[in-house]
């Protein structure tokens, strides 16, 4: 491996001004036509930039524009439900964005009459808004020369000044002096463009890139290597048994803790598994839901039928639900549930969002159902 100065050479402001003018002309004629592109409305790309945190930009521009049809203000936001909000948010995943959104477009009502404040701090103190999402806000809606810098932006940097491991302080303050001062929103676009499609984490197309003559890592030849991958730690599986209750038609669901994993989200009642040597699986899910049915206080009308594992992967950890359906004597399930449990129709959900796993899960339920009706 080749290695890098530690300190990249500065650039003077001739130099600074070539690379702008030269990434912002790419920009102007290869930018992707994306939805949010078109708007101005600071609300709306506060929308846009909290949905793209940790999300592919396929996958936002299917949610961006139903969830403005249904919250097309922030104000239409602030005074909606929860449920209502976790529902339009619901297969886009990392749910608490959905919560902190919401709140971040009260804490805007209350506190700046309804609009989205224009500075880098006021927009950093807002619920779920970090340091990239602040700098592109501010800088697309209101102008403000500050950098955003994300993953993509990231390794634009790393390679264009060959910095192996570069500390986030090191990476804002060459973003922070690259910033052009007239059309900075343009500009942090313009950044992570390049790295979503020509300095590419693989292969990047080096030969098309307009910033290619300044870069010091294809001068030097280590583009492949910057920024250096750092090992990743194996995310821990975690098995978990879910009582998956049903009688005449309704299935329980509960809502889950504010906080943690999927917080205030509809799911059905689970129980984590512990560690027993020697005891399959299987054995353990099936006790753990027999304890649930207890806990609940119902009885069960016939033996439980064990439903096809469900894994789901999150970001920090590995999910293998072990669901057991139950059918409820229906003389001990209670006809409606409390704010927090409801026995519904799996086919009628209204504004109950469901995880997707759960999702899944409930689809299962429905096939055993119907191959089980004479």
């Amino acid at each position: 491996m080749k290695d890098a100065p530690a300190e990249p050479p500065k650039l003077d402001s001739e130099a600074r001004g070539k690379l702008r003018a030269a990434l912002l002309a790419h920009y102007d004629r290869h930018a992707r036509d994306l939805p949010w592109r078109r708007e101005t409305d600071p609300y709306r790309v506060l929308v846009s930039e909290i949905m793209l945190q940790q999300t592919r930009v396929e996958t936002v521009k299917r949610y961006y524009g139903p969830w403005l049809d249904r919250f097309p203000t922030l104000d239409a936001l602030a005074v909606a439900e929860e449920d209502d909000v976790l529902k339009a948010w619901e297969g886009l995943g990392y749910y608490r964005r959905a919560r902190n959104l919401r709140e971040a477009a009260r804490v805007v009502r209350e506190r700046w009459a309804g609009a989205v404040p224009g500075g880098y701090e006021d927009l950093r103190a807002l619920p779920g808004v970090g340091d990239y999402t602040a700098g592109a806000v501010a800088s697309i809606a209101f102008g403000v020369a500050v950098p955003a810098v994300d993953g993509n932006v990231k390794r634009v940097l790393s390679r264009l000044f060959d910095m192996a491991r570069p500390l986030p302080a090191r990476l804002r303050q060459h973003a922070a002096e690259l910033v052009d001062p007239t059309r900075p929103g343009d500009w942090n676009q313009a950044l992570m463009e390049l790295g979503a499609t020509v300095c590419t984490p693989r292969a990047p197309r080096c030969g098309e890139c307009p910033l290619g003559a300044a870069c010091l890592a294809r001068a030097r030849g280590t583009q492949s290597e910057r920024p250096e991958a750092r090992g990743r730690k194996k995310s821990p599986t975690v098995d978990i048994a879910l009582a998956v209750l049903h009688t005449g038609g309704r299935v329980l669901l509960v809502r889950r803790p504010a906080d943690g994993l999927l917080g205030r989200m509809w799911a059905f009642p689970e129980r984590e598994l512990g560690l027993q040597p020697g005891v399959p699986t299987a054995d353990r899910a099936r006790r753990a839901v027999a304890e649930l049915v207890e806990a609940i206080g119902v009885r069960s009308a016939r033996a439980p039928l064990e439903l096809p594992l469900c894994r789901h992967s999150f970001t920090h950890l590995e999910a293998r639900y072990h669901p057991w359906a139950i059918e409820v004597d229906a003389r001990t399930a209670p006809a409606a549930g409390d704010h927090d449990s409801a026995w519904v129709d799996p086919r009628a959900l209204g504004v109950r969002a469901i995880p997707k796993a759960q999702q899944r899960v409930l689809s299962t339920l429905l096939d055993s159902l119907e191959k089980a009706v004479p």
